[in-house]
């Protein structure tokens, strides 16, 4: 059996439906489940069973023995959340236990880290274990993130094999119950939609104009073949950055999402919130050599294409993956 938590949510539910058409089924589904709106990403999609992300452990402990491989990918994801204690509770207990149960057990573990424990990049966005301490989160969600990697690399038992990814920014379908926290994509269609324009965040840097603002947007689907390779090929352990290498502008989203609409082009800018625009990221880009170095070749999907795809199949139809 393969464990999946946050299941229902945006990238683990895409992994499920992957794996269903790479014909995995034995799946164990791990969430909170209470989303009404977000179990609709499970709809008609193929596995074994629920299990409350509460009761996960307790299952864990009396089902190990069945279990061939944990996804880990549940976590408190707001970048936007301040209450320390919850995000230690979701995102570093919750981590911690999993690990541990995994080391003890025997059981391949990936889990999800994040592209945010970079920072402002001041020591880059290479997926060195070295450079882990250095860095310095702009927000609690990045700080528990960064927390977990520092501790997982020092622990002298660990699973039999383990990956942490550090998601930059991923954006695909079944994504819409995410809120503020969904991406710059889903925004830009729902501002087209509704007003025939997107409004973006104006530059209060001098090296970079309005618009020119730089992140490495990553397909959800390419994140999916990713895990699929690690779990399947088990490479050495370790920390790998989950991006294209390939950081792209804002315009260039904006303009390729107003394409994928028919729609000519209309570009508001308006001031970044002073609350948010010390801590804002002028530039992103992942460092890729190591997944590629242990053997992963597939091509990442280009922006344009992957926003095409995610408008045409998805968002303009109102579907889920």
């Amino acid at each position: 059996m393969i464990v999946i938590t946050g299941a229902a949510g945006f990238i683990g539910s895409v992994i499920v439906e992957r794996f269903n058409d790479n014909k995995f089924e034995n799946l164990i589904l791990v969430d909170d489940f209470s989303n009404t709106n977000k179990n609709r990403n499970l709809a008609e999609k193929k596995y074994e069973k629920k299990v409350h992300r509460d009761d996960f452990f307790h299952w864990f402990d009396d089902n190990h023995k069945d279990v061939d491989f944990v996804i880990h990918i549940g976590a408190r994801t707001d970048t936007t959340e301040f209450n320390i204690d919850l995000l230690n509770v979701l995102n570093l207990d919750y981590t911690k236990q999993m690990w541990l149960r995994c080391s003890g057990f025997q059981v391949p573990l990936i889990y999800a880290s994040s592209a945010a424990t970079y920072g402002m990049g001041e020591y880059g966005y290479m997926d060195n274990h070295d450079v882990i301490y250095n860095l310095k989160p702009l927000n609690p969600y990045g700080i528990s993130k960064n927390e977990f990697d520092k501790w997982a690399i020092k622990e002298k038992v660990a699973p039999p094999f383990w990956a942490g990814l550090k998601f930059f920014n991923v954006y695909g379908p079944n994504e819409y119950h995410k809120g503020r926290m969904a991406s710059v994509i889903l925004h830009a269609f729902n501002q087209i939609k509704l007003t025939g324009k997107v409004k973006l965040f104006k530059s209060h840097n001098p090296d970079f104009n309005d618009g020119e603002q730089l992140r490495d947007f990553v397909y959800v689907m390419d994140v999916a073949n990713v895990i699929m390779f690690l779990m399947e090929t088990k490479p050495k352990s370790g920390l790998y950055n989950l991006g294209t290498g390939n950081a792209r502008t804002f315009i260039d989203l904006a303009i390729s999402t107003f394409k994928a609409m028919d729609i000519k082009p209309d570009i508001d800018f308006i001031d970044t919130p002073e609350d948010i625009r010390d801590k804002y990221q002028y530039f992103t880009e992942a460092k890729m050599e190591k997944l590629k170095g242990v053997g992963f070749k597939k091509a990442f999907t280009s922006l344009e294409d992957g926003i095409n795809d995610y408008v045409q199949k998805y968002l303009s139809q109102e579907k889920y993956f």
